[in-house]
């Protein structure tokens, strides 16, 4: 009786192989194939780690620890490199003023000031904004300085739905800190051109921010 541990090719010209040799050498190839690519990695990595430039500072995906100045306060956070300023005021610092719209920086209704200047924040991501003074529109609110804008927008009801005005106050403070716009409707379409009503309020808002500017009913 043949040997069971015994394959006879077809072949006549083949030699007989052993079941147990064959095997060996398929778990020896597999091995080897398992092996190599972490062998080969750990000789990638090292030239990698010694090419780092010096004084490079490598954060990683994790969260991360940035200090943020919010409306005159210093604020803490932990926030993951990708994480946008928008996201984190609303989800972390709970001032949920600025609304999250579009989230491309086209609308505006998320805008803020950072060091004075109206930015979109969807588009800043947080660890940039460490160290500026960032100013939401709750801080315009309580600001005196920006109580007779407040008083303009409700005066002249320039508001529908209201999802979009956060962002026009912000907007139109920074005009009426900085000046040297003009006060004339012109002026002031041109000065909130980065802001977008989907209400068609702007009339309302045009002559509110004219008021503002001591450009009378616009």
């Amino acid at each position: 009786m043949a040997d069971p541990e015994l394959l006879t090719s077809t072949s006549p010209l083949a030699s007989p192989t052993s079941r147990r040799s064959f095997l060996k050498g398929v778990g020896l190839a597999a091995g080897a194939a398992v092996l190599a690519p972490g062998m080969s990695e750990a000789q990638e990595a090292a030239p990698a780690a010694a090419a780092s430039p010096p004084g490079l500072q490598e954060l990683g995906r994790g969260a991360q620890a940035v200090t943020l100045k919010v409306n005159g306060a210093s604020k803490t956070v932990q926030v993951e490199p990708r994480a946008t300023l928008l996201d984190t005021l609303r989800m972390q610092l709970g001032l949920t003023g600025a609304k999250p719209v579009c989230d491309r920086g086209s609308c505006g209704a998320c805008t803020v000031l950072l060091n004075g200047t109206a930015v979109y924040s969807c588009m800043q991501l947080t660890m940039e904004c460490e160290g500026d003074e960032i100013t939401t529109v709750e801080g315009i609110a309580a600001d005196p300085k920006y109580a007779g804008l407040v008083n303009d927008y409700c005066e002249h009801d320039a508001a529908q739905c209201g999802y979009c005005i956060p962002g026009f106050v912000v907007r139109s403070a920074e005009v009426v800190a900085k000046g040297g716009y003009p006060s004339t409707p012109e002026g002031v379409r041109e000065a909130l051109a980065g802001n977008t009503c989907r209400c068609g309020a702007y009339s309302m808002i045009f002559e509110a921010v004219a008021t503002a500017t001591k450009g009378g009913a616009a």
